[in-house]
């Protein structure tokens, strides 16, 4: 199974998040995985991709060719590199390539990512879970937010079946087994 991750170039502040980039990784390593990310090298981005690598499954870096400061930076974790015009690329790219969509914490990047990926999955565009890495509660702010849009009459519960808000393993295996 190829399984995107949409995460911070960053570690956020504490060790929580950088455990839970690890957790997953390790994760979709121990399972034979293939995982797909960004392809950089930093923060929660190349925690992930180090632990995958580290179990000896396939690492498939997506990067924009037009983003200087991504291209020129080493990714020692990847098997794969995938170069792309742009980042609008980049994105239909792992979009087309995963069969999951998982999102750790992360910066408006990683929102902006798992938002198209949902959505997409909701209008019907393809069937993929959808799966919000929530460690520490990070994403219970959206979270209420779908809730108040379901509330609202703007989206419908049934929309939200193949998304799930969860940090725990054993939960996101069996959600993306059904």
């Amino acid at each position: 199974m190829k399984i995107a991750v949409y995460c911070g170039s960053d570690f956020g502040k504490g060790d929580i998040y950088k455990e839970a980039a690890s957790e997953l990784g390790r994760w979709i390593g121990a399972n034979h995985h293939t995982l797909i990310y960004g392809g950089g090298e930093a923060g929660l981005m190349g925690t992930v991709a180090r632990e995958v690598f580290e179990a000896g499954q396939q690492v498939i870096g997506v990067i924009p060719g037009n983003v200087e400061f991504i291209k020129n930076r080493p990714q020692p974790y990847v098997t794969n590199l995938i170069t792309t015009k742009n980042m609008s690329d980049r994105k239909e790219t792992m979009l087309e390539m995963a069969d999951v969509f998982v999102a750790l914490p992360g910066g408006i990047g990683t929102l902006d990512e798992i938002s198209e990926a949902i959505t997409l999955t909701k209008i019907g565009v393809f069937d993929k879970p959808c799966i919000l890495f929530n460690r520490n509660g990070f994403y219970e702010p959206l979270k209420s937010m779908v809730g108040q849009m379901v509330e609202s009459g703007f989206l419908y519960s049934e929309d939200m079946t193949r998304v799930l808000f969860s940090d725990d393993l054993e939960e996101i295996r069996k959600f993306i087994e059904k």
